[in-house]
């Protein structure tokens, strides 16, 4: 049900319905995946090598044991505000943009709009144009998430006006040029191997057992895509994540040595020089059980409410009334 089917015109779903599911299936996944999310934003602002013992965090049991004594339990949904509202945003632009570029690719072109190519050209681009939008509230979860137990933003309020008055608007899109140039490969291979992944799954034997099993294959497909993809692009991840936090470096002080770029390339450049190849893959295990997690869980919840969106449509559509989840 991912993306425009032309074969199943009398359940189509309209973008505005693609949104309202995006939009629910990214707040489900973000309230289960945000510890993780906190470890891995950990990891990747860490200049020490992870198995150095100068380095704060040495493991994914180490870190967790020591964000949860020296913070406290809440800690590791640190930022969830602004988290949630990334995924609320990002979720209900990136699917609504990608039914209309796939219905889009049908209508102009010669390709199917349910092919494995099409799905990475227009993942790809739904996830830049959600990018765009939803960018000042990635950095602010970016933020709230790196600080240590002292606080330099009291709430999301405070963050957004002393961002604004002491660093100016373009603050609020540091690291925009890595995070499209890997959102649109990582996003579009999501979608790409979600596809792929799919259509090699058995039919069901019997009509009964279908939506299920088509939901747990919708876990598993998007879980795999998800490591998958994460794994191709993960350095770009990790030179976002820096750049987000210039100008932060005092509250970065308390977990060892800080660093300040002037650019996507200086910041590779460092990084390379300073902590080496490895560098670039700081943090890839939390990440790879995140995306694993986060991706599985957003095409198993999308799925989801569209089956919920569709079922409650045919009830109207049987009992004669009116379809109040599409405009007329």
């Amino acid at each position: 049900m991912v993306g425009y089917d032309p074969r199943a015109q009398g359940s189509a779903l309209s973008p505005k319905e693609a949104a309202l599911a995006g939009s629910a299936a990214g707040m489900v996944t973000r309230a289960l995946i945000s510890p993780l999310d906190v470890l891995k934003i950990r990891f990747q602002l860490q200049i020490e090598h992870v198995s150095s013992p100068m380095g704060k965090y040495r493991g994914l049991f180490q870190a967790t044991r020591c964000i949860y004594s020296e913070e406290g339990v809440s800690a590791f949904w640190k930022g969830h505000v602004p988290a949630q509202l990334l995924s609320i945003c990002f979720g209900a632009v990136q699917f609504a943009s990608f039914e209309l570029l796939t219905e889009a690719v049908h209508n102009s072109t010669l390709y199917d709009s349910q092919t494995a190519g099409v799905h990475f050209l227009c993942g790809g681009l739904a996830a830049c144009s959600a990018t765009v939008v939803c960018q000042p509230l990635d950095i602010l979860r970016t933020r709230f998430a790196a600080q240590g137990q002292t606080k330099v933003y009291r709430n999301l309020r405070h963050a957004v006006f002393t961002m604004w008055r002491s660093e100016g608007v373009l603050s609020f899109y540091r690291g925009l040029s890595p995070t499209l140039l890997a959102v649109f490969p990582y996003a579009g291979l999501q979608f790409f191997f979600y596809n792929v992944f799919k259509k090699l799954l058995p039919p069901p034997t019997t009509a009964g057992d279908s939506a299920g099993k088509g939901l747990l294959g919708s876990l598993v497909c998007g879980s795999g895509a998800g490591m998958i993809s994460k794994t191709l692009t993960y350095p770009f991840d990790l030179f976002k994540k820096r750049l987000q936090v210039g100008g932060f470096e005092a509250a970065r002080a308390h977990f060892g040595q800080v660093r300040s770029y002037r650019g996507l390339v200086d910041c590779a450049v460092q990084i390379a020089k300073d902590e080496g190849v490895r560098g670039f893959f700081k943090g890839l295990s939390p990440s790879l059980v995140k995306a694993a997690l986060s991706t599985g869980f957003t095409f198993f919840w999308y799925e989801v409410f569209l089956i919920a969106m569709h079922s409650l449509k045919q009830r109207q559509r049987t009992n004669g009334s009116p379809i109040g989840l599409e405009e007329r």
